[in-house]
This record gives structure tokens, C-alpha cells and sequence, in this order.
């Protein structure tokens, strides 16, 4: 059962044009928008990885946010579910690979 309120938590990998156009800057402004925890960095292969924790809604508005970003281009998209994790309480940006 997932309800409105259940929090969910997903590792998504973004293949695309995702690097050097701001997606780590724009992933981290849409997470505080929606109110989401979790991380996001940059892959050695060219992708970019986060993990997201909130809401099914939260999470949709997140990634909706940063797709209409008219710099970065989503060709693919692969997802993970994780266990929730109840001691986080930021979103943050990793650095280096």
C-alpha cells in the first residue's frame, strides 16, 4: 500500500546531456523546493546519481523541476528502491567522483 504520505526513498540515474549544465545546482534547488532529503553527484561515465527520499509526490515534482531545465536533456532514467533512511535531514551535492 503507498499513500499519499509514505516516504519512499530511490537511487535514479540520469544518462544524458546531465553534466556540465547545472543538474547537481538544479537537483539541490528543486529538492529544498519539495522538501526532500537524499544526495546528488556526478558519475565518471557521464550520468549523474541521487538519491531521493520523500513523498511519490515530492520525488515527481523533483525530477518534473529539473527536466524542465532547457540545458540538461534526460535521454534515460534507471531507479532503484532503498529503504527510507529516518536520521536524514538535508539534501546535499557530492563532490568528486
Amino acid at each position: 500500500m503507498n499513500d499519499r504520505n509514505t516516504i519512499l526513498r530511490k537511487r535514479v540515474c540520469f544518462y544524458g546531456k546531465v553534466q556540465a549544465v547545472g543538474f547537481r545546482f538544479q537537483a539541490q534547488n528543486a529538492a529544498r523546493h519539495h522538501r526532500v532529503t537524499g544526495w546528488v553527484k556526478n558519475e565518471y561515465d557521464g550520468s549523474v546519481t541521487m538519491e531521493i527520499q520523500g513523498t511519490e509526490h515530492q520525488i515527481n515534482g523533483v525530477v518534473a523541476e529539473i527536466d524542465s531545465d532547457p540545458y540538461i536533456r534526460i535521454e534515460r532514467v534507471e531507479v532503484k528502491w532503498l529503504e527510507p533512511k529516518p536520521d536524514e535531514r538535508e539534501f546535499r551535492i557530492k563532490h568528486g567522483f
